[in-house]
């Protein structure tokens, strides 16, 4: 079983784990209708990827191709809660209904590998870790409709469903700045300055290159992870807004934060997340925030964003 349909797989997760995955000789067809105008000529002109402009919510082309492949992992979406409020419709038509849909005609046979976000925690308690078991809780249509989808991947027998913690990280065809630890390292590097609001909301993060070794891993071990809903992200990066931009200081000394008690973050999640389950099943994220934010900081140096 190596023929793997990715769907948005020329999105900022999806354009770095295919690149793992053609290293790895699987047959990969990639479907993605190009939204963000990404550059796509990495996809072309190799021997094991076959690409394709196209929507998952064309359900004609959709089912072709997942009748041609053996593990399908659905990563198209409309990403982040600001995103999907400006885009309900097709966040709700993309994110949960074209879920729908794709389990709907997937045999008992085929594999499905989904991310969703460890948003639908929504606000964890204070003293307390969010596991696979805690109560899901989210607040915007984006975690909402991730909720929605893994419900429904999940009540077929092969399926795994990662809950990803925030992602942080390069990915040199479709980047993200939107991303929290992305984000506030950008503009530590080329500001210098920003406003903190809310600054003991807590998050989990993650970095992108251990999501695409986390899905390697699951599918050469899918046997003994099917059937499972896991947080994913690094177990030593439960931290506040505080504690990522005092580390972030520590790596660009001249940026200079200021707490502000005026406004609102427009994402209210607030949570620690427990990684240990698929920890115990022999995985761990190791990227460090320490060597992402070096990382984005010399990226950051050469391109001109």
């Amino acid at each position: 079983m190596n023929k793997i349909l990715i769907t948005g797989g020329a999105g900022y997760i999806g354009s770095y784990l295919v690149r793992q995955l053609i290293e790895l000789k699987f047959d990969i067809t990639v479907v993605d209708n190009l939204m963000f105008d990404q550059n796509v000529d990495f996809l072309k002109n190799k021997k094991n990827l076959n690409f394709i402009k196209g929507d998952v919510r064309d359900k004609k082309l959709i089912k072709d191709y997942i009748n041609k492949n053996d593990i399908i992992i659905p990563l198209a979406g409309i990403v982040g809660a600001p995103l999907s409020e400006k885009m309900p419709k097709e966040t709700k038509e993309i994110n949960e209904d074209a879920i729908k849909y794709l389990s709907s005609i997937c045999s008992k046979d085929h594999l499905i590998i989904m991310p969703v976000s460890n948003s639908g925690y929504g606000i964890g308690q204070k003293d307390k870790f969010c596991d696979e078991n805690s109560p899901l809780k989210p607040i915007s249509l984006y975690g909402r409709t991730k909720v929605a989808a893994e419900k429904i991947i999940m009540d077929r027998e092969n399926s795994i469903s990662f809950r990803l913690a925030t992602v942080f990280g390069v990915s040199k065809d479709r980047m993200r700045i939107d991303l929290m630890v992305n984000n506030f390292t950008y503009l530590a590097f080329k500001k210098k300055k920003f406003k903190l609001y809310q600054p003991d909301f807590r998050r989990n993060f993650i970095h992108i290159s251990d999501i695409a070794k986390a899905f390697i891993f699951s599918i050469k071990n899918f046997k003994k992870l099917k059937s499972n809903i896991f947080n994913l992200g690094l177990n030593n990066a439960n931290i506040t807004k505080l504690m990522l931009c005092k580390k972030i200081k520590e790596l660009i000394p001249d940026f200079d934060f200021e707490i502000s008690h005026d406004q609102k973050d427009p994402d209210q999640r607030d949570y620690f997340v427990s990684n240990k389950k698929i920890n115990d099943k022999g995985f761990e994220a190791k990227y460090s925030l320490e060597q992402g934010i070096k990382e984005l900081i010399k990226y950051y140096k050469i391109i001109n964003i």
